[in-house]
């Protein structure tokens, strides 16, 4: 079902300049490729998507799909066909202003697994606990789909999700894309100290230390 477009304002414009850059940084972080995976943003109306199956290098900010939260769009083209688990992000994360889904190649390979990555490294608490879960598998653009990532995401900013790729949340486009981006390089280290016989782990009390921590963690006093 689609809706009339409306004019965008000036904020918005800036929203959907905003994901175009982040759509390339996708591509050149090693995140995801062509046009796999999906970016959005919050408006107050509802989010702004990438669109379906188009190739990052092509996007322009008229490219961006407005989607209300009852699932209706607005625009010529039609939104990601993850659409839904985003939305429904937004409307359980009061907290989360941006989504970025990927299919980076250590992180998708654990989740191929099944695999949660464990506290090898104290930067696991970027992900807002003491690991970073693996949402059960169901079809991609599916409602089953959406409710393993809610389930799974419940208290964290990123998860796996099993035999398709991972998933990032934070309050900007800026912090998704730094917490996707962490998650793909500890995935990498935890299959390296794998094959050298596994990750000596940090234990739950240096673990609840960190993520006390990880609350005032890059955030300057002004």
């Amino acid at each position: 079902m689609t809706t009339k477009p409306h004019n965008a304002s000036s904020s918005e414009a800036l929203l959907r300049a905003a994901l175009v850059e982040y759509g390339l940084r996708l591509g050149a972080s090693g995140l995801s490729e062509g046009s796999t995976g999906n970016i959005s943003v919050r408006v107050p109306q509802g989010m702004l998507i990438t669109p379906s199956g188009m190739a990052y290098d092509l996007l322009r900010p008229e490219s961006m799909v407005g989607v209300l939260p009852d699932g209706s769009y607005s625009g010529s083209l039609k939104p990601s066909s993850e659409w839904r688990f985003h939305r429904d992000i937004y409307l359980e994360r009061p907290e989360v202003g941006a989504v970025v889904h990927a299919h980076p190649i250590h992180a998708t390979s654990l989740a191929i697994r099944g695999m949660t990555i464990p506290p090898l490294h104290y930067m696991i608490a970027v992900a807002g606990g003491k690991t970073i879960p693996c949402a059960p598998y169901a079809t991609f653009g599916s409602e089953a789909l959406s409710r393993c990532v809610l389930d799974t995401l419940h208290g964290f900013k990123a998860c796996l999700m099993a035999n398709h790729g991972m998933i990032a949340v934070g309050a900007d486009l800026a912090e998704a894309m730094r917490i996707a981006i962490e998650v793909e390089v500890l995935a990498k280290q935890y299959i390296l100290t794998l094959q050298l016989g596994g990750p000596v782990l940090l234990n739950d009390e240096e673990m609840e230390r960190v993520l006390d921590k990880f609350k005032t963690y890059g955030k300057q006093d002004l």
